[in-house]
């Protein structure tokens, strides 16, 4: 380290050593260095700007260029954080959970607005809802922190990944939420008013996942067989045995599988099937009601 070494010239050699890497492609090199040198003083990015010739200690200075040097391997900025941002709640993110996405808030804005559900809904009569393969409970936690009335039944076959939601639950101050051990509908009791889950959807053999983000979050949140639907479709079949009548089904999906969702909500009974596009047009929600019960 150098004698003496200033905020701008931290904030210099880190976007130089971040254009140079080839593990990141179409990055924002001096916000994700702004980013990473404000956790690690607990500023923000103005604070930086303002006195861009304060002088760092020697173990700021370290921190700082060792968060950069992970990013320039790839490591994605929610896990050298430990963080990520979910429906405007901080989330406590580890390489055992799926990094929460912008796109999944189309689900979470959907069952919160949905006016089948808000006439479903009282007090008096608080909807049950299950959330399948939770990772870090950025749905339950959002659905449960946005309506305090609903119980929420939060599932994850991932040990590790429950410790994180339950943390989550925990420091958000959500007592509204149960956590449960298993796959997919298999822990889950009685009947429910609503199941949502994003569940892994992309092809074993995608080139996605040795790229970007993808090659550091766990492969079971992500691969679901050869053509991505093999999770989809067993929670569409497993579903109808815990939904209670015209209850709701919500599936996150590729943004090519909407057909072949939609599809297979129709073989099994499902009615009012339709799909939601996410900010860029594409489509990224699946949903339909059960016709049974």
């Amino acid at each position: 380290m150098p004698d003496l070494v200033i905020i701008q010239m931290a904030l210099d050699e880190a976007i130089l050593r971040l254009e140079k890497s080839v593990d990141l492609d179409n990055i924002d090199e001096r916000f994700e260095a702004e980013l990473l040198l404000g956790f690690v003083l607990a500023k923000n990015r103005a604070f930086l700007r303002a006195f861009a010739e304060k002088a760092l200690s020697s173990e700021q200075y370290q921190r700082f260029i060792t968060y950069i040097q992970r990013r320039c391997y790839g490591e994605p900025i929610a896990y050298i954080l430990g963080e990520r941002e979910f429906w405007s709640l901080s989330l406590k993110v580890t390489p055992a959970t799926l990094i929460p996405r912008p796109e999944t808030e189309i689900l979470v804005d959907y069952v919160l607005n949905s006016s089948y559900l808000s006439k479903k809904s009282f007090k008096e009569h608080p909807l049950r809802i299950a959330d399948l393969g939770t990772g870090s409970g950025a749905i339950a936690c959002a659905l449960a922190y946005s309506r305090s009335h609903w119980q929420l039944d939060a599932v994850d076959f991932s040990r590790e990944a429950l410790m994180v939601a339950k943390e989550n639950a925990r420091h958000l101050g959500l007592t509204n939420i149960n956590f449960y051990y298993g796959s997919w509908c298999e822990p889950l009791q009685g009947f429910y008013d609503v199941i949502v889950a994003n569940p892994p959807y992309i092809e074993d053999q995608d080139q996605h996942l040795v790229r970007g983000d993808v090659r550091f979050e766990p492969c079971s949140a992500l691969v679901s067989g050869q053509q991505g639907l093999d999770d989809i479709q067993l929670i569409i079949s497993q579903a109808p045995a815990f939904l209670k009548s015209q209850g709701l089904l919500a599936l996150e999906h590729g943004y090519q599988q909407g057909a072949a969702v939609r599809d297979l909500f129709k073989q099994a009974d499902f009615v009012k099937v339709q799909t939601l596009q996410d900010f860029s047009g594409q489509d990224r929600v699946t949903l339909a009601y059960y016709s049974g019960g």
